[in-house]
């Protein structure tokens, strides 16, 4: 029998996909992906956008989480609310570690169809932010999965989910921009709940241009392949991590400015600051990441030139790198007024296709350029196990002690053989520090059967 509507295959799937659709690479990709977003959370929660919006929400407040392509941060939507939903819930039944990664996995797999029904969708934004617009559906759709709702159910959530949806690219580098992947998460699941209560929308809601089509001016949706042979698009087309909490598209401009920083090392024994004449960043046209004198963090997350600046000056860049001392240096400031902006024809602004050409000209003539048409992190170049590991105990021991980030770090890596997914919310919720050492054994126990 045909299915009536392309809304009602989103349906169909979210309520039937099951664990034995998991393939080995999702599961271990989606993993990786849970493993980065805790560390970014748990960083995140040292902002003070997180400290001006924690008695309502816990929001993604540091840019330092995955990105897709098409481009959007997909896992920030979606993992916190499976983790509120495992710690909420009745413990009877229980909910397991594969129960998480299916819901979750659900929920990524919805963000990356509807992404794939418009041509715009592939560009950098413009417009809307999309964690803001797919970030809810998906949060709709894993809470819808995690809660066993009904096909129908389902199908109403994805209606309430999209008037819910979307958040304008105006608010990019202001402190109001982290909100929006903590609104998308809080009102997936707030459709959810409302299409349990039985609050019910326009069963179409996906198939038309005055429905998720609001978004996109070419979209385009298609049904979704049969469940007996279905095909995860994380099978596919893997995330990437980000080695610094900057909009993704800087990380090229790091990479670039990193490798001109040791030629002219190399060549002149010294860094020559005083005697750089002018910097030429070639890029994609993306206007809301050209700040040349960024003021705030936010600014200098969303800045190519503050980030080649800071990367030819210091060798590295990491969190502290963001901080108004660091962004206010009269160096950085003497840097940046060297630095123009280019932009060759062919430098399309997709994080697919997108490279970033940095010349660095001194005062005697000499000019030494590099090009990166790929950084460490992107999903050509993925990060290494070990690195990932790195970068979430780097955020992670932030907030908690070192045995804790250790457990957490083996209980995501055994997902899907824990038993009971409250072992994972007593950590993520756990005390603080110090009261945290003292029972951190505790903790160990309860996952020594995941060895």
């Amino acid at each position: 029998m045909m299915l009536k509507s392309i809304t009602e295959s989103f349906a169909t799937t979210i309520h039937g996909l099951k664990a034995g659709h998991l393939t080995d690479r999702v599961i271990q990709r989606s993993k990786r992906m849970i493993l980065d977003t805790l560390g970014a959370g748990f960083l995140g929660t040292s902002t003070e956008v997180f400290h001006k919006a924690s008695q309502y929400s816990k929001i993604h407040s540091m840019d330092f989480d995955d990105t897709w392509h098409p481009a959007t941060h997909p896992s920030g939507a979606v993992l916190p609310v499976l983790t509120a939903l495992a710690e909420a819930l009745p413990r009877s039944p229980k909910f397991s570690g594969l129960d998480l990664l299916l819901a979750f996995n659900v929920g990524i797999e919805v963000q990356g169809r509807l992404l794939h029904f418009a041509k715009e969708a592939k560009d950098i934004p413009k417009r809307f932010h999309p964690p803001s617009v797919v970030g809810t559906l998906g949060s709709a759709a894993a809470a819808s999965k995690f809660l066993g709702l009904s096909s129908t159910k389902c199908q109403e959530a994805l209606a309430i989910a999209v008037s819910h949806a979307g958040a304008p690219m105006a608010n990019a580098a202001t402190q109001t921009k982290p909100l929006h992947i903590g609104n998308a998460a809080k009102h997936g699941i707030e459709a959810a709940f409302l299409a349990m209560l039985g609050l019910q929308g326009n069963k179409q809601v996906l198939d038309l241009e005055a429905g998720f089509g609001a978004f996109y001016a070419n979209y385009s949706p298609k049904v979704l392949p049969n469940l007996d042979s279905y095909s995860w698009l994380l099978d596919q087309q893997d995330v990437a991590f980000k080695r610094f909490p900057a909009h993704l598209s800087t990380h090229w401009v790091a990479d670039a400015a990193a490798s001109v920083r040791k030629n002219l090392v190399a060549e002149t024994a010294l860094l020559p600051i005083d005697y750089i004449k002018r910097i030429v960043l070639r890029i994609p046209n993306v206007q809301y990441v050209n700040r040349p004198f960024p003021d705030s963090e936010h600014e200098a997350r969303h800045s190519f030139q503050y980030v080649a600046c800071a990367m030819l000056l210091d060798g590295s860049i990491a969190v502290p790198a963001f901080h108004e001392c660091q962004i206010n240096r009269p160096q950085v400031r003497e840097l940046l007024s060297k630095v123009e902006l280019e932009y060759p024809p062919d430098n399309l602004p997709s994080f697919n296709t997108l490279y970033c050409e940095i010349s660095v000209t001194l005062k005697d003539g000499a000019t030494f350029t590099h090009r990166s048409d790929t950084f460490y992190g992107h999903w050509r170049e993925p990060l290494s196990q070990e690195d990932l590991e790195e970068k979430f105990r780097a955020n992670a021991s932030k907030m908690l002690s070192c045995d804790i980030v250790e457990s957490l770090i083996k209980i995501v890596e055994n997902l899907e053989d824990l038993e009971d997914c409250s072992v994972l919310t007593t950590l993520l919720k756990g005390p603080s520090p110090p009261e945290v050492a003292s029972n951190s054994s505790a903790y160990n126990n309860s996952i020594t059967n995941l060895s």
